[in-house]
């Protein structure tokens, strides 16, 4: 899992102080620049964690050059976990936020992906690349079939953001079989503008950079969104069949080796 740059190191956390610096980030991004918060979020300490944590594997970036002892080290993050993993915890934390009835009865082995993040001084850089070549090693490793997990818009004004969500509902719904729904009582539909008053260069431009990079591997999105009010964002769940995707992006996802 070793990136080619020599002072970036990619593994699984495997200390509480990698997993203290993973939650630094967090809090760092989600709640320092995106004004999240949570009843476990650690103010004082600039820790964003929750009680599915000590769960989960943590894919970390680590830029050695960086101080270790201030839990200033890990610069990018994924939390993972496998559905065997969750069949052993009782669920998966998107549970809180859309009915996964179809794909836990499918019978395929699933990956939930989430609290995804990169520092901000090396977004546009090689960071998520490194993270997302990481991610294709687990799922070869454990022979994972879909992966799913809610990425975020920033805000929670649903008409501010009425173009990408929409151009999301006609073009990228997921099949039947993967599509799963937003929770009834929060359920936020996204079909808000019709398809021909869409301007879809602009909303691709409103969507976020994750939720892009998705949708080129050959994502989809489920039925409705989620508007967090406590995280400051309106949630989507993106769905991928990792059997489906188009030959050229599978390429780029699995560096050349399916």
């Amino acid at each position: 899992m070793q990136p080619p740059e020599d002072h970036f190191e990619l593994r699984l956390a495997q200390t509480e102080a990698d997993l203290r610096a993973a939650q630094r980030l967090r809090y760092e991004v989600f709640v320092a620049e995106l004004g999240g918060d949570g009843p476990l979020v650690d103010h004082q300490n600039r820790l964003e964690r929750d009680a599915f944590d000590p769960h989960y594997d943590h894919l970390i970036l680590i830029d050695t050059r960086r101080d270790a002892a201030a839990l200033d080290h890990v610069v990018g993050v994924y939390r993972l976990l496998t559905s065997e993993r969750a069949a052993e915890l009782g669920r998966f934390y998107t549970e809180d936020e859309y009915d996964l009835t179809r794909l836990k009865d499918s019978g395929r082995r699933l990956l939930e992906l989430g609290r995804s993040c990169v520092h901000a001084d090396y977004r546009g850089g090689t960071a998520l690349y490194h993270l997302w070549n990481g991610l294709a090693d687990y799922v070869l490793e454990r022979g994972v079939e879909v992966l799913f997990g809610v990425a975020s818009f920033h805000g929670t004004d649903v008409e501010a953001l009425a173009e990408p969500l929409s151009l999301l509902h006609h073009r990228f719904l997921a099949p039947e079989p993967l599509r799963v729904r937003a929770v009834e009582g929060h359920f936020q539909r996204m079909d808000l503008l019709a398809e021909v008053a869409i301007d879809r260069k602009r909303a691709m431009l409103a969507m976020p950079a994750l939720i892009k990079a998705y949708l080129r591997l050959g994502g989809f999105v489920g039925e409705g969104a989620f508007v967090d009010r406590a995280f400051n964002t309106i949630d989507v769940c993106l769905v991928m069949d990792t059997a489906q995707m188009n030959a050229k992006s599978s390429a780029r996802y699995v560096r050349g080796r399916g």
